[in-house]
C-alpha cells in the first residue's frame, strides 16, 4: 500500500528494550502461534499489508483464518475516511491514526463495465456500500477489496423517490449487516431492508407518523436538492453547489436504548427521523429560518445525531455543530469553528459534506473557489485543517467522505 503522495510507508524496524543500563533483546519467534496472532492483531491496519514480507511464518499468520478472528477481538480501530472524488474511479483514504493519505487498490468488481460510475452512499464498521448507475447495491471491504453485489431491489421501489440509504454493521467477522432504504413522499414513507444473514430484501414496510408529531408537511417536488444547500427562500441556489452525488442520499443511523433510527434531511430542510424498531417517523423543528442561506449536513457521533451548519451573517461565515436536546426540545450548539478560520468561507457559496467518527467530525468544504478538509473534535472544540492530498505532483480534490474502521476481517 502506498501513501497518496506516492511514497512507500515505512517498513518495520527492530526495537530493543532498555531497562536501566541493560539492553534487553526480545524476539517474537519464541511465541506460540496463538500469542503471535494476538500480538500482531494489535498492529495498525496499514502494517498488515507488509506482514508477508517479514518472514514466512508471519506471511502464514497473515493469511490464516485464526488471525482474522484475533483481529475481530480488537474492540475498535482508529477510523479511515473513504474519500469521494469526481471521477469515482479510485480509492483514497485519510488515516486518522497516522494523519496521512493512502491509496488503496480499487475493488475489482467496481471496475467492471456494468458497475463503472458506482458511488459510495453509506458506510458502517469495516464496510462501504456503493450504488450502481442502475440502482443496484454493492457492499465492499475497501481494505481487502472483497465485494458482494446484493440482489436487485423490487422494481416497484424504483417508482418512489429515494431519500436515504443507511448501512448498519452488527458483526464484521461474520458479515452481519443491514442496508436500509427510505423512500416515498412525506407523509407517506416506506422502508426497505436488506438482511445479509438472510441474503435477501425483506418485505417493504410503511412507516406511520408518530402520534405526538404535529409538524405540517410541505410538498415541494421541484426542490429535491434543498436538503443540501438552502437559499434564503428555501430553494436550491444552484445545482453545482452540491457537487457530491454520493450525498444525495445523505443519512445516518444510530442505535440507542435498543432502537435503530435513520436520520435524513427532507426537501423542506428539516431532519426526519425514521424509527426502524417501532416503524414510525417524525420531524425535528428547523434549526434556522428560511430567510437564512446555509449549507447543512447530518452526522452521527457516538450514537448521537448532530447537524453541521455553515451560515453567513453580518458579512462573515460561521461553521457550527448542533445537538438536539430532548428535554428542552431545542437545538443546542456544542462546537464552533474559530471565526478566524470560518471567515475564509464568506461569500464563496461553500458546500459542507460531513461524516462523524467517535468524537470527531470530518468536514469537506468545497466550492468553485476552494477545497478544504477539517477535523473537528466535538469534546475539546479543536478544529484542525488537514494537509492537501497530492498524487503525481497534482493536488486531488474530494467532494465528501465516509467513515469506516479499517478491518481486514470484515466480510461481506
Amino acid at each position: 500500500m502506498e501513501d497518496a503522495n506516492g511514497c512507500i510507508t515505512r517498513p518495520f524496524r527492530k526495537r530493543k528494550l532498555c531497562q536501566g543500563d541493560e539492553m534487553l533483546s526480545f524476539s517474537l519467534d519464541g511465541l506460540n502461534e496463538d500469542l503471535l496472532e494476538r500480538v500482531l492483531s494489535w498492529l495498525p491496519t496499514s502494517r498488515f499489508f507488509r506482514l508477508g514480507s517479514v518472514c514466512k511464518r508471519w506471511k502464514s499468520v497473515a493469511a490464516s483464518e485464526s488471525f482474522k478472528r484475533a483481529c475481530s477481538r480488537i474492540p475498535s480501530r482508529d477510523p479511515w475516511f473513504f474519500m469521494v472524488d469526481p471521477n469515482l474511479n479510485q480509492s483514497v483514504v485519510f488515516d486518522s491514526a497516522e494523519r496521512s493519505w493512502k491509496k488503496l487498490n480499487h475493488p475489482r468488481l467496481l471496475l467492471d463495465s456494468c458497475n463503472c460510475g458506482s458511488i459510495p452512499v453509506a458506510a458502517s464498521g469495516g464496510l462501504v456500500c456503493f450504488r450502481t448507475m442502475s440502482g443496484d447495491y454493492i457492499v465492499c471491504n475497501p481494505v481487502t477489496g472483497s465485494c458482494r453485489k446484493l440482489p436487485p431491489v423490487d422494481p416497484d421501489s424504483h417508482d418512489r423517490s429515494l431519500h436515504a440509504i443507511a448501512l448498519n454493521t452488527y458483526s464484521n467477522y461474520h458479515g452481519s449487516y443491514k442496508v436500509v432504504l427510505v423512500s416515498g413522499d412525506l407523509p407517506k414513507l416506506s422502508l426497505k431492508v436488506f438482511n445479509s444473514s438472510a441474503g435477501c430484501w425483506e418485505e417493504e414496510l410503511i412507516l406511520r407518523r408518530k402520534a405526538d408529531d404535529s409538524t405540517e408537511f410541505v410538498s415541494n417536488d421541484d426542490d429535491n436538492h434543498a436538503v443540501y444547500f438552502l437559499s434564503r427562500t428555501g430553494n436550491v441556489v444552484a445545482t453545482n453547489m452540491q457537487r457530491s452525488p454520493s450525498k444525495q442520499y445523505s443519512s445516518v443511523i444510530t442505535l440507542k436504548d435498543g432502537e435503530e433510527i435513520v436520520y435524513y434531511f427532507s426537501s423542506a430542510g428539516t431532519v426526519v427521523a425514521c424509527n426502524l424498531t417501532h416503524k414510525y417517523f417524525f420531524e425535528y423543528p428547523r434549526l434556522l429560518p428560511v430567510s437564512y442561506e446555509y449549507s447543512i449536513d447530518v452526522v452521527e457521533c457516538k450514537g448521537e445525531m448532530l447537524i453541521v451548519v455553515l451560515s453567513e451573517l453580518f458579512e462573515s461565515a460561521s461553521l457550527r455543530v448542533w445537538r438536539w436536546d430532548e428535554n428542552t426540545k431545542t437545538w443546542n450548539q456544542i462546537a464552533a469553528m474559530p471565526p478566524s478560520m470560518s471567515h475564509e468561507f464568506y461569500g464563496k457559496k461553500v458546500d459542507v459534506n460531513c461524516v462523524g467518527a467517535g468524537d470527531q467530525i470530518f468536514i469537506c468544504l468545497s466550492s468553485a473557489e476552494l477545497c478544504s478538509y477539517v477535523l473537528c473534535d466535538c469534546v475539546t472544540n479543536e478544529w484542525v485543517e488537514l494537509p492537501k492530498c497530492s498524487m503525481n505532483g497534482e493536488a486531488l480534490e474530494f467532494m465528501s467522505a465516509f467513515s469506516f474502521e479499517p478491518r481486514i476481517e470484515a466480510s461481506v
